[in-house]
């Protein structure tokens, strides 16, 4: 065998036990008689000791060895005179018998350690080293056990696996499709799945009642933070169920999923908010409850007071920034150029600094004293906290606030990545508008079902109906989200309409799923983007189909 034991594994127990290893020398450390090797593998780190009357063949291999070579060592453990408790392996290191180089390597451009110094550039060019380094370690080891949490909790509740085709044809879900040229069809292609959106209708018009899937889609789009032209998600559907199953299912998945992997127990129900409270009180649809800070509605204090930029404006909002009043004239125009990028686009800021019975603001020359404290007492300020207010069209305005304010918790050191904050946002908008193309389209996408108290408003008043629809967010992450399903035909007809679809525009590209709505559809419910729980990094690889709807497997003509 080329090793006994990992070099994460050995304790005090093992001491005076002859073992071999293998792994990556992470750091050389010669004292002239002695040299001390840091041995690396995935599960851990440990010292290899070379003594000064140690074979010459071992001593001279120990001199050569350099960073990331690659040696099998074999030696006798013994307990280490000074301890390290920083390492799991602290208390005993190996007194080396036999070293054999396995392979020699050049000096790496980067360090292989927690934290590198290498730039992202330069740790993507190399990134089977990159791969190496422990952080990285961590979440490919997090999310392996999280495939196997989930794949373990579903199962119990009944869920199939069940694998949907790569190779489709191109349905509109939001974004660009990556599109593969057919061989055997010229000028034709296949489209690349951005999900298995209406393959897993399919399946529940099928009966397959509760099916899931860890897969891969891919979406042509601008990258963010959290999304890049391929990843990985978890796919559920449901048939026979309403919002509060899925709620209750997925909740308990969640909680388990956070216990398992990550030690941390919710045993509170998870607050369930509209989405309209979280876009006023955090001006985003993903909210980070770890702090506090919420928005508060100033429009109706803030208007006729001769303050043009206030009295032109749609909405006017702000929130106190608690204990920041020792804020600096300079940390105060940090800020306002924050909002002024073009990232965040606002055109300035206000802001009013509560002390001890005064007040001083931005706005002195328009607004009492009493006025101002008005304002800072509806945002729920007090003396030692500071208000910041942004105006202009409503969400926008409530958009870049958000951003203002996740940067002033981070300044303050408020969004403790160990702090885990779960809630539902819940009763979405069916519909947004777009004042470029002059039409609406669907917040979710076509297929998400109305609430059965807003389908009266499907003519008169799209943008007040509300959808069967929820998202899980954690930290101000989206980690997950789902909705009820259309199942009637005539209702997904008339929300093809309310989207600027023709009949005939429809039909090309739904026809195959309206024409299955004929032959007994259940009512269903899709969990169709669950997300990295526990970390925001994912690499798996899924396979290819086990279902195949004939009208899927022809390429689409350019």
């Amino acid at each position: 065998m080329y090793r006994t034991h990992t070099c994460g594994c050995l304790r005090a127990c093992n001491v005076n036990e002859t073992v071999t290893l293998a792994g990556w020398v992470q750091k050389v450390r010669n004292l002239g008689a002695m040299t001390f090797i840091d041995l690396r593998d995935r599960y851990g780190l440990t010292q290899i000791t070379v003594e000064e009357h140690s074979a010459a063949e071992v001593r001279e291999a120990a001199a050569r060895a350099g960073r990331e070579w690659v040696l099998q060592v074999t030696g006798r453990v013994v307990e280490r005179q000074s301890k390290n408790p920083k390492m799991p392996t602290g208390d005993i290191e190996v007194v080396a018998e036999r070293i054999k180089v396995l392979n020699e390597a050049q000096t790496p451009p980067f360090t292989i350690e927690e934290n590198s110094d290498g730039g992202d550039d330069l740790r993507m060019k190399y990134r089977y080293l990159d791969l190496r380094r422990p952080p990285l370690q961590r979440n490919m080891i997090l999310r392996h056990k999280m495939a196997q949490e989930i794949r373990r909790f579903l199962d119990a509740e009944g869920f199939l696996e069940i694998e949907t085709p790569y190779l489709i044809k191109s349905t509109p879900e939001g974004a660009r499709d990556f599109v593969v040229p057919s061989r055997m069809n010229p000028n034709q292609f296949y489209a690349l799945p951005q999900s298995p959106q209406t393959l897993k209708q399919l399946l529940m018009v099928a009966g397959y009642d509760r099916y899931f899937q860890i897969v891969r889609c891919f979406r042509d789009e601008d990258l963010r933070a959290d999304r890049q032209p391929e990843f990985t998600q978890i796919d559920c559907e449901m048939s026979f169920v309403e919002q509060e199953d899925v709620l209750e299912i997925f909740e308990r998945w969640a909680k388990h999923m956070f216990r398992e992997v990550l030690g941390v127990e919710f045993n509170e129900p998870l607050r369930r908010m509209p989405w309209i409270e979280a876009m006023e009180k955090y001006g985003s649809d993903k909210p980070d409850l770890r702090f506090g800070m919420e928005f508060a509605d100033l429009t109706d204090l803030a208007k006729g007071h001769g303050f043009s930029v206030f009295d032109d404006a749609e909405y006017i909002t702000g929130f106190a920034a608690t204990g920041c009043a020792t804020y600096t004239r300079k940390q105060i125009d940090a800020l306002t150029e924050f909002v002024k990028r073009p990232q965040v686009g606002a055109k300035g800021l206000i802001w009013i600094r509560v002390e001890e019975g005064a007040v001083k603001s931005s706005i002195d020359k328009f607004f009492s004293p009493e006025e101002v404290q008005a304002l800072a007492a509806r945002c729920g300020a007090k003396a030692g906290d500071m208000v910041f207010i942004l105006c202009g069209k409503k969400f926008k305005a409530l958009t870049q606030l958000c951003a203002l304010r996740l940067e002033v918790a981070q300044q303050l050191g408020l969004r403790d990545p160990k702090k885990f904050a779960p809630l539902w946002v819940v009763d979405f908008p069916m519909f947004e508008w777009d004042d470029e193309t002059q039409r609406f389209y669907a917040m979710h996408h076509p297929f998400t079902s109305p609430k059965p108290e807003d389908v009266q408003y499907l003519k008169s008043d799209p943008g007040r109906v509300r959808a069967n629809a929820y998202d899980f967010v954690c930290n101000g992450t989206e980690l997950g989200g789902g909705s009820i399903r259309i199942h009637d035909q005539q209702l997904q007809a008339q929300i093809f309409e309310c989207l600027g679809f023709t009949p005939e525009a429809a039909e090309e590209q739904f026809g195959f799923l309206m024409n299955a709505f004929k032959f007994g559809a259940p009512l269903t419910e899709a969990w169709p983007s669950v997300s990295t729980v526990c970390a925001r990094s994912s690499a798996a690889r899924s396979r290819s189909a086990t279902i195949s709807p004939s009208r899927r497997t022809t390429p689409a003509a350019t």
